[in-house]
């Protein structure tokens, strides 16, 4: 069966709230004890597969979880299992088989026949209530307990909710209303991610990169937009995950800050094809970015410009931070964009199928790519004239077409799009290195208000930006004519 659910990361200061709203409606409490098996190294855990057995009030259970559609979705089979005086019966994946799931796990493991050991223990006290709203069943739980791997343990304190049966609409309703006047944040890591990441010692998992959107060309214009959406999620939530657990590694932050432009240009580009999308989601969106943005912009710009700087024997000046530091955990559970997530993880989830049908919506890609192609092609062969903020607006839409034709590779050709890329990506770095100096130029000038060395930096860089827009239009112009994948 696939499984419908939402995690929320619940603060220590709101769990005894939450815990007497779910009494009053009648919860109860269960002790649940699992335990998750793995490879050594944790290869299902790694690809979103868990497998544990269970113990809920008496009855082992034995589960096998694999990723579905998107966020929130997932294939899950269970088994009753039968143990001898309560202990722990013997595992057995083969009785999985045949299920999605089990599909999944077969991908991850392969043909070699690799001994699962117990990795990862979580106790969990479980206090749910099932109810209804408007024909549709839901379960709400709070979980408390401990998560053990290792020889280390993290605390559990998270909200679940799980639509058993009816629509969707009506689980991201009762979403909106639990999590967000509490201050809960969505989280996609499972307990057997974090049990994980525990056992291999490190604090966080890996960040989590964009990935092809599955399409076919048979889709219409609602099913290829939501697909796409969801393509983004997967990125987005993975990372933001992260960073509202306390990471505050860059490629989490970056890889952030990528999904982010890729949900926007989905939305600008692809949102005429599909009904249901809110001009209201980008504000939050665009601030989240921005935001992100501010602690990039220090680190990363000051890695590739200061080189730049000392070679040509700039004299030693402090790079120039901000005066208030950016706290990227507050930005990531922020209610404001906590609320957008939930409503775009509803509409990518909806199943409406109207909109044009698949021959219009590949002609209609087809204009969207045309365009963004033109428009860059055409200012590109003048870069090196345009004001920055124009230079800039180049760089974007140079990004919204690389990931608009990374959207639509399974409609045109995965080989054919990568051929396109290739040409175009001299022209993103060069925009890059471009931007990354505009942005350390306005820093120094800000500087050099109150140090007066600043001003050595001010005017190198300058110099520097007319050199370095006149490879842009070089590169620009490589991409212009690069073969189009759409013709």
């Amino acid at each position: 069966m696939s499984e419908l659910e939402l995690k929320f990361e619940v603060p220590p200061q709101h769990r005894e709230s939450l815990a007497s709203q779910l009494r009053t409606h009648g919860a109860r409490t269960v002790l649940l004890r699992a335990r998750y098996f793995d490879t050594p190294d944790g290869v299902l855990s790694k690809n979103g597969v868990s497998l544990r057995l269970r113990n809920e009030e008496g009855q082992w259970i034995q589960t096998l979880k694999s990723p579905g559609a998107g966020a929130g979705d997932r294939f899950e089979h269970s088994v009753a299992r039968t143990s001898v005086d309560g202990e722990l019966p013997a595992l057995q994946p083969s009785l999985h088989d045949g299920s999605p799931a089990a599909k999944a796990f077969r991908e991850c493991l392969g043909d070699t026949e690799i001994a699962l050991v117990e990795r990862i223990t979580t106790d969990v006290s479980r206090l749910a209530v099932t109810g209804q709203r408007d024909g549709t069943t839901l379960e709400v739980a709070l979980d408390t307990g401990a998560v053990r791997a290792g020889g280390r343990q993290l605390p559990v304190c998270e909200l679940e909710l799980e639509l058993k049966s009816g629509e969707p609409a009506v689980l991201w309703e009762v979403a909106r209303e639990w999590a967000l006047p509490q201050g809960l944040w969505l989280s996609t890591l499972a307990k057997a991610q974090r049990g994980t990441h525990l056992a291999d010692g490190a604090k966080h998992g890996p960040a989590v990169k964009a990935a092809t959107p599955r399409l076919s060309r048979q889709m219409g214009g609602e099913a290829l937009v939501r697909a796409v959406v969801r393509s983004c999620l997967d990125q987005m939530l993975g990372n933001a995950s992260e960073v509202a657990a306390g990471s505050t590694q860059e490629e989490h932050i970056h890889q952030l800050r990528i999904g982010l432009r890729r949900l926007r240009t989905a939305l600008r580009e692809l949102g005429p094809l599909a009904t249901g999308i809110d001009a209201a989601w980008q504000a939050p969106l665009v601030e989240a970015f921005r935001r992100l943005g501010e602690l990039r912009d220090d680190d990363t710009v000051a890695r590739a410009v200061r080189p730049l700087l000392e070679e040509a024997g700039a004299p030693s000046v402090e790079w120039p931070r901000p005066d208030v530091a950016v706290d990227t955990t507050a930005i990531v559970r922020n209610s404001a964009f906590q609320a957008v997530l939930l409503h775009v993880i509803g509409f990518a989830h909806d199943k409406s199928q109207g909109g044009l049908n698949d021959r219009s919506t590949r002609q209609y890609v087809i204009e969207r790519l045309r365009k963004l192609h033109r428009r860059v092609a055409r200012e590109g062969r003048r870069f090196d004239k345009l004001d920055t903020d124009a230079q800039h607006r180049v760089r974007k839409q140079l990004k919204r077409l690389r990931y608009l034709s990374e959207f639509v590779a399974d409609l045109f050709g995965i080989k054919r799009v990568e051929q396109y890329l290739e040409h175009l990506r001299p022209a993103q770095d060069a925009l890059g290195a471009h931007n990354d100096a505009v942005i350390a130029l306005e820093k120094f000038r800000n500087a050099a208000r109150s140090d007066s060395e600043a001003l050595f930096a001010v005017g190198w860089l300058q110099s520097h930006l007319r050199s370095s827009a006149r490879r842009c239009k070089k590169a620009l112009a490589k991409a212009a004519d690069a073969p189009r994948f759409w013709k």
